[in-house]
């Protein structure tokens, strides 16, 4: 596998597109938004620029990367000649099913279609085409270049050639592929989500402030981040809808959301993304506050 597509320019997107030409792949990232796809392209130029100032990467090494990056804004142009796809849209699943009823038409017929999906079935998207054997999870962890995991999902179908293949590919980036099975929220959601909904529950019942519970999970039990501050990292969207897929999926009252993040969500409190969250962001992440509803 040689040519890769990235579906989606976003956060995750960009940093799955950075790790890929780092690696010395070809890369085309594509997006339907012409700025989102600038702004990715500033957001890697910034990230390998941070990566020299630690001696991580050399200018040579940017530039031989940079040099394997391609973008645009069709689909079909952007998956012709792709080996492996890997879609980093939106975590929305009427949107996946519909981006890879389009990426199986366009796709050669031995390109292999990754999700990097963090809780929709990977059976499901797998069977909107008509390669489910080539259909397969990689949920990269934010953010993509730091971190060194990659859960590789297993749908119902995906064939065991596919998933070697993509645990080697996994491999050729640095990162430590571990493989799960097919099931709401995989490991890494199933196990966090509720955990960051607990820390949710615990707020909105006033057993504590939200400077009170990050403080204890991170003395108490070595969390580099707090769960309050870390959903607002991820997106308290985001973590509202892993918590649906799980409550629905799973069908156990323990994963139903807490009314103060469906609260949250519906007023458009979603953490970094937009400012606000349990703390304020107006004054930059660095010199982020407890959010004033919560004070």
């Amino acid at each position: 596998m040689k040519n890769i597509t990235v579906i989606g320019a976003g956060t995750m997107g960009n940093g799955i597109a950075h790790v890929f030409v780092q690696s010395g792949f070809s890369v085309h990232l594509f997006d339907i938004n012409e700025s989102a796809l600038e702004r990715a392209i500033g957001t890697i130029t910034k990230n390998m620029d941070r990566q020299i100032a630690k001696e991580k990467l050399t200018e040579s090494d940017k530039g031989s990367a940079l040099s394997l990056l391609t973008t645009g804004t069709n689909l079909a142009v952007a998956v012709a000649n792709a080996d492996l796809v890997v879609e980093a849209a939106t975590e929305n699943t009427a949107i996946k099913f519909q981006l890879f009823k389009d990426i199986d038409t366009h796709a050669p017929g031995h390109c292999i279609l990754a999700s990097n999906t963090s809780s929709i079935s990977i059976t499901k998207i797998a069977a909107q085409t008509t390669r489910p054997d080539k259909v397969i999870g990689m949920h990269f962890m934010n953010p993509v270049p730091v971190m060194r995991l990659v859960e590789i999902i297993r749908g119902y179908s995906t064939s065991d050639e596919v998933c070697d293949a993509v645990i080697e590919m996994s491999k050729a980036l640095g990162k430590t592929p571990v493989a799960c099975n097919d099931y709401p929220g995989f490991v890494a959601n199933r196990i966090l989500m509720p955990m960051i909904n607990e820390a949710i529950i615990s707020l909105h019942e006033g057993v504590a402030d939200v400077q009170a519970i990050d403080s204890i999970m991170k003395l108490g039990m070595a969390h580099p981040m707090g769960p309050l501050q870390l959903a607002d990292f991820i997106g308290l969207d985001v973590c509202l809808s892993i918590l649906n897929v799980l409550h629905d999926g799973l069908g156990n009252p323990k994963y139903a959301p807490c009314p103060l993040l469906v609260n949250m969500v519906t007023a458009g409190k979603l953490g970094v993304k937009s400012k606000e969250g349990f703390y304020d962001y107006s004054a930059g992440i660095k010199e982020a506050t407890v959010s004033s509803q919560f004070k």
